[in-house]
C-alpha cells in the first residue's frame, strides 16, 4: 500500500490498533443486556476523564468549540442508533454495515467540506466497499423483510458516524491540540445518557456486577480509541483515517464467530473481504 505523504507508518499503525480497540468495546455493548446503563457507565468515565484532562490542557482554541458541541450532540445519535441496531440484528451483519458506510460518506463529505481528493485507487476502493455492503445486506441471499430494520438501523448508524467524523475532524484542526478537543467533547458528551439513567432507573447505575464491569472496560476502550482517531485527523486525511479505523470490521467478524458464537457463513466471509479490501483502497 502506498501510504500518503502525511500518513506514516506510525500514524497508521495507531489507527489501525484504534479500530481493534472500538470493535472489542462494540462487542462488549452487544454482549450487555442493559445497554442504557452501560452507556451511562460509559458516559461517567467520559465525563471524569474529559474534565481532568482539561484541567491540564485548557480549553482548545475558541474556533473548536462550536465543532465539539454539534459532535457531542451526533455522538449522542450514534449511540441511539447504535444501541437500538444492537437489539435488532446480529452483531457480525450490523457493526460491518455501520462501520463500512461510514467511509462512504466521509470520502464524499472531506472532498467538499475540506478539499480532499482521492486518488484513482481510492475511488475504486468506493465502489468495492460498497459492494461488500451490499453482499453484508443481502448474506443470508436475499434481504428479506425481517432483514430490513436491522439493515435500516445499521446504515443509519454509519451516517451518525460519519456525520460526527466529518465535524470532529474540522474541529480538532482548529483546536491546535487534539487531546484538549478530545477532551472538551468527552466532557460534552459524558453527561447525557448518565443522567437520563438516572431519571429512568436511580438505582440501576449503582448496580453490582456484570454491567458496570463490562461498562467501564467499555469506557475506556472507546475513549483511548477515539483519542487516537482524533489525533490522526490532524496527521493525515479525514478519508484515509476513517477508511483505516473500520477495518476493525475484521476484528468484529472474528469476535462475533469467536467470543459471541454467530454464526459466520461463506457469504459473510467474502461480504467481510470485499468491504476491508474497499477500505484498504481507500486507503492506499
Amino acid at each position: 500500500m502506498v501510504l500518503h505523504p502525511a500518513l506514516t507508518p506510525f500514524v497508521v499503525g495507531m489507527v489501525l490498533g484504534a479500530g481493534v480497540l472500538h470493535a472489542v468495546w462494540n462487542a462488549i455493548a452487544k454482549q450487555v443486556d442493559d445497554r442504557l446503563t452501560a452507556f451511562a457507565l460509559i458516559g461517567m468515565l467520559s465525563t471524569v476523564a474529559g474534565g481532568a484532562t482539561l484541567v491540564v490542557t485548557g480549553l482548545p482554541d475558541g474556533a473548536a468549540v462550536p465543532y465539539a458541541v454539534v459532535s457531542a450532540g451526533l455522538h449522542v445519535v450514534y449511540d441511539l442508533a447504535l444501541m437500538h441496531s444492537y437489539r435488532l440484528g446480529a452483531f457480525n451483519q450490523t457493526y460491518p454495515i455501520a462501520r463500512g458506510t461510514s467511509p462512504l460518506v466521509v470520502a464524499v463529505g472531506a472532498y467538499f467540506l475540506a478539499h480532499e481528493r482521492l486518488p484513482g485507487a481510492a475511488l475504486a476502493g468506493v465502489v468495492v466497499l460498497a459492494g461488500g455492503l451490499m453482499s453484508l445486506a443481502l448474506s443470508s441471499g436475499r434481504l428479506s423483510r425481517a432483514d430490513l430494520p436491522a439493515v435500516g438501523a445499521a446504515v443509519f448508524t454509519g451516517l451518525a458516524i460519519a456525520s460526527y467524523t466529518l465535524v470532529d475532524g474540522l474541529g480538532v484542526r482548529r483546536a491546535h491540540d487534539p487531546y484538549a478537543y478530545a477532551a472538551l467533547l468527552f466532557l460534552l458528551l459524558g453527561p447525557v445518557f448518565p443522567a437520563v439513567v438516572l431519571v429512568r432507573r436511580p438505582l440501576s447505575v449503582w448496580r453490582a456486577g456484570a454491567v458496570v464491569r463490562r461498562g467501564l472496560v467499555a469506557g475506556a476502550l472507546t475513549l483511548a480509541a477515539y483519542t487516537i482517531v482524533l489525533w490522526a485527523q490532524t496527521r493525515a486525511p479525514l478519508a484515509e483515517v476513517a477508511a483505516l479505523r473500520e477495518t476493525s470490521v475484521i476484528s468484529a467478524a472474528l469476535i462475533g464467530t469467536l467470543f459471541l458464537k454467530e454464526r459466520f457463513g461463506a457469504r459473510r466471509v467474502t461480504a467481510a473481504v470485499l468491504v476491508a479490501t474497499g477500505i484498504v483502497l481507500i486507503s492506499a
